[in-house]
């Protein structure tokens, strides 16, 4: 089996060289905006998903309302 540290040292050079670090200047650069990017498309698929899961929900009322207030009292166990 090849050793595979030297692709995984390989792999991790790249991804270090995106997060440069100057000791006289510090911004967030590519790696924070790719960050940040991914973030807002989640934010935007789960607000989409919200809105349409949301159309969905009926919020009729039913008949029961008048029906509850003048039964209400009928359904109370009498205590005798």
């Amino acid at each position: 089996m090849p050793d595979m540290s030297g692709s995984a040292s390989l792999a991790m050079t790249h991804l270090v060289t995106l997060a440069e670090l100057d000791e006289d200047k510090v911004t967030p650069g590519v790696l924070g905006f790719i960050v940040f990017a991914v973030m807002a498309l989640a934010v935007w698929g789960l607000m989409k998903s919200m809105n349409r899961h949301m159309g969905r929900v009926e919020f009729k009322e039913t008949g029961d309302a008048e029906g509850s207030a003048g039964g209400g009292e009928a359904a109370k166990p009498q205590r005798g």
